[in-house]
């Protein structure tokens, strides 16, 4: 019986020193592409590439604007001829861009100057007046408007007395929230413009933001939609052997170490020297050594883009250790049996 027993442990032992050897097949390993050397695999430190509008087509999409007010829809006038209370009065420019007057019908109004509109009412009376003057003033500005959408402050419409450029609109929309739950979280990265049922741009709103790139601060058209993502929109995540593994908003300053850390950094038993950085979209697994980013002049901290993946295995001697403390009741079973047995 007592050679049974030893050989029984015996076996134990050996497989469990086998498996130990046995080389890692961790998650990362069996969900990525081999992981490569430091500074290959296509991984850029220090950038974040993104989907966002050329400058030169950025510019191509921004609104001209001279200085002079374009009378618009839902603009209400006032139109005054000197000397003909009988034709002056107030006006709104309807949806189709037209206005009405006395005598005459429809008149257009809409992409007119203030002066170009009196000179159109003159000549469209003059068959039935002679000698008429005419001045229009704007009392409501109602056409220079834009629409904003998603994670502001007060999304809806927003007026301008001209055409307004896109900080003006981010301003009037009460900025973006940072951080918080619904509202209160914007995805800054990122910034989309509507124009029609054919246009559309976008626009790093990091860049415009922190980064003073003011060329990507465009004019806006009447009519333009903004849409500002939620964060929830863009997610990356950290597994393993981390504190607190899970799913973390991305942020435009976001980078490997922060990400790491935002999850609690490594736990003990992590292989803080064979952490993963997994790009599925890609096909990408980078293998980072911890100890290499904590270098005083290390220069090194990738930049993460949407769904990027850090996976943290668990180290070879941690695994001993789980080897050890699933043996250790059995060693003590052996030798209590041996002591009885005596």
């Amino acid at each position: 019986m007592e050679i049974t027993v030893r050989r029984c442990f015996i076996l134990w032992f050996m497989t469990s020193c086998w498996w130990l050897a046995m080389p890692a097949t961790g998650w990362a390993q069996a969900s990525a592409n081999p992981a490569k050397p430091l500074q290959e695999g296509g991984f850029v430190p220090h950038a974040k590439e993104n989907n966002a509008t050329p400058a030169d087509k950025l510019a191509e999409f921004s609104a001209k604007y001279d200085g002079v007010y374009r009378i618009g829809e839902g603009d209400e006038l006032v139109l005054e001829f000197w000397g003909r209370p009988e034709l002056s009065g107030k006006h709104v420019v309807g949806p189709d861009g037209n206005l009405t007057l006395p005598l005459t019908g429809t008149l257009r109004a809409a992409g007119k100057s203030r002066e170009e509109l009196a000179e159109a009412a003159v000549e469209a009376l003059s068959r039935f007046y002679e000698d008429l003057s005419a001045t229009v003033k704007v009392e409501k500005y109602s056409s220079n408007r834009v629409f904003i959408l998603g994670r502001v402050s007060r999304p809806g419409m927003l007026e301008f007395d001209v055409p307004p450029t896109l900080l003006e609109a981010l301003t009037r929309a009460g900025s973006l929230p940072v951080g918080g739950a619904g509202a209160d979280k914007a995805a800054l990265s990122r910034c989309l413009i509507f124009r029609g049922q054919d246009q559309l741009v976008r626009i790093n709103l990091k860049g415009l933001l922190t980064d003073n790139q003011l060329a990507l601060n465009i004019r806006l058209q009447r009519n333009d939609v903004i849409y500002i993502p939620d964060s929830d929109d863009q997610l990356v995540y950290v597994l393993g052997e981390v504190k607190k593994p899970g799913a973390f908003p991305l942020t435009p300053e976001m980078s490997f170490m922060s990400l790491l850390a935002l999850a609690g950094g490594p736990e003990r038993d992590a292989a803080a020297s064979h952490i993963q950085l997994i790009r599925p979209t890609k096909g990408l697994n980078q293998e980072i050594p911890l100890g290499e980013l904590l270098k005083p002049k290390a220069q090194l901290n990738f930049a993460l883009e949407e769904g990027d993946i850090i996976y943290v295995p668990k180290r070879k001697l941690a695994k001993f250790g789980y080897v050890v403390e699933r043996i250790t009741p059995f060693i003590s079973l052996f030798i209590l049996g041996k002591t009885l047995g005596q």
